[in-house]
């Protein structure tokens, strides 16, 4: 809390006048820090909690996973195709400019062209201008998710982003892991503006004072987030009050926190599956199915769940978590050493095989440990690893690279929903469409590509949920992947952070509205 704060305060009581909410000051542990500033370079967790501080989206999901308004203060369905969005009036970017439909569709047109984003508004044709605050996204067919894709406009302001930069480089550029003028300059809506930015080290955020949301309850003015990377050392500074709040709290250190005096654990079950891709495009052993079956069955995800993960995950058996459209009960973990070697034999690597290995050893809870187990278990079919960890900004870009015969990769569908987690990690890869986007297993099966086609502008959800169930099936018997679970998400924070009213199953909390008492 900044002393002078403290004296305004009592000034002001002093005064007879009411002071009911004081400014904070909040320090933030996090695993990692953004890789950009742009809000459509990368499409992960990190730029999306990025979003939601320094823009605001159209739309944005409640803690129930209802829609609540947010630049858009209504919508409309005018007919199969088209869906109408009102825009709030008297809206400012951190520039001064004011927030009007053009800036909106200038976003929509440029995550159109966004390597990362594109698949996700690839069923749409065009956004039109109605008038100053009107707008109308248009879909190349019915499409049943317009309002979870309108999540994921956060509106720029496309006068700050227009134009050239001193050498002469296109401001509205989308460099991916590349150093472009939007990569290192901002202009939201949000809550709250960059005020200082040192990569790895720490990144500073202020209240943005003309910030339209008046009605929200928060109160953090400053935010300085700084990347911990070990999870033991994010408890530990916890603990001793040098940070607030902080992230992926691992299972281990759930019981810690709980017995901690100051402290809380906030946790929700998650939807983010954890699985390995296997590179059919680098390892010729990969394409024979049997192969790719026996990997599946020498993996004891439920053992990863209660050993290595202290039971704060779920088994997966496939893409979709209970509740999504497209789950199917009827598959099952498959655990199966002596299956898996028969299937080795089968396919004629009875005596195993080499592959290399690609994990991150920062971005998922225990990810280096679930590596480290998974490649153990290979061995006992002869399958020998050549492991490697890395930090998260060293491992998306070998990653998009598809640098390794097996690679980690998190993921929780953008949309809510099964079909999107196909869409990036199992269909045939795509560069126009940006379908298969973080495919590096390089499976293709036309099947599944013509149903979660099919299934995108199927409006009845009986029917679309038998489609994606189909999906899965042929997921599973093809051995599309490797299931390892459906990660849990946990928090911990200082107890006068009322961190539960904020935080969210999408990993993003919304700090725009989160209170801190006074200590």
């Amino acid at each position: 809390m900044k002393t002078i704060k403290n004296k305004l305060a009592l000034a002001l009581i002093a005064a007879g006048l009411s002071f009911s909410v004081t400014a904070a000051d909040l320090k933030l542990g996090y695993a990692s820090d953004p890789v950009s500033l742009d809000p459509h370079e990368q499409l992960s967790g990190g730029t999306l909690q990025l979003s939601h501080m320094v823009f605001d989206p159209l739309v944005r999901f409640t803690q129930k996973m209802d829609f609540e308004p947010r630049l858009a203060q209504s919508w409309e369905r005018i007919d199969a195709n088209t869906f109408r969005f009102t825009l709030r009036q008297g809206v400012k970017f951190h520039s001064g400019n004011p927030l009007t439909a053009d800036d909106v569709i200038w976003t929509f047109n440029r995550l159109q062209a966004s390597p990362d984003f594109k698949a996700i508004f690839e069923p749409y044709s065009e956004m039109k201008k109605i008038d100053d605050y009107t707008v109308d996204i248009i879909s190349k067919g019915a499409y049943p998710l317009v309002l979870q894709t309108a999540t994921y406009i956060f509106p720029m302001d496309s006068k700050f982003y227009s134009g050239k930069t001193a050498d002469g480089k296109d401001k509205a550029e989308v460099a991916k892991h590349g150093n472009s003028f939007a990569s290192t300059h901002m202009s939201g809506t949000g809550p709250f503006t960059v005020t200082q930015r040192e990569q790895g080290v720490k990144v500073e955020f202020t209240r943005f004072a003309g910030y339209w949301d008046t009605a929200s309850e928060g109160n953090v003015d400053t935010i300085t987030l700084l990347p911990i990377k070990e999870d033991a050392t994010r408890v530990a500074a916890l603990l001793s009050g040098g940070v607030d709040m902080i992230d992926h709290v691992a299972p281990n250190d759930h019981q810690r926190l709980k017995s901690a005096d100051g402290v809380d654990l906030v946790t929700l079950p998650g939807t983010r599956l954890i699985s390995f891709q296997m590179n059919q495009n680098r390892n010729e052993a990969l394409k024979d199915v049997r192969v790719r079956q026996a990997i599946v069955h020498a993996i004891n995800n439920q053992g990863i769940v209660k050993k290595i993960m202290k039971g704060f995950a779920t088994a997966a058996d496939q893409q979709s978590p209970v509740g999504y459209q497209g789950h199917d009960s009827e598959l099952v973990p498959r655990y199966d050493v002596k299956k898996a070697k028969q299937l080795m034999k089968e396919a004629g690597y009875e005596k195993g095989f080499s592959l290399t290995m690609l994990a991150p050893n920062n971005r998922y809870v225990n990810d280096a440990k679930i590596a480290q187990a998974t490649a153990a278990m290979l061995s006992k079919i002869g399958i020998k690893v050549d492991l490697k960890t890395l930090p998260k900004a060293q491992y998306w870009p070998e990653f998009d690279k598809c640098t390794a015969d097996m690679l980690m990769i998190g993921w929780h569908a953008d949309t809510e929903d099964s079909a999107n987690l196909t869409e990036f990690l199992t269909m045939t890869r795509n560069e126009k469409t940006g379908k298969g986007q973080y495919n590096c297993g390089f499976y293709s099966n036309p099947e599944v590509d013509q149903l979660v086609t099919a299934a995108n502008v199927e409006t009845n959800p009986a029917k679309r949920a038998v489609m994606l169930k189909q999906v899965e099936a042929t997921l599973y018997n093809d051995a599309a992947f490797v299931p390892l679970h459906w990660q849990s998400t946990a928090w911990g924070a200082r107890s006068n952070v009322h961190a539960a009213a904020v935080v969210n199953s999408m990993e993003q909390p919304y700090f725009g509205d989160l209170v801190v008492d006074e200590k």
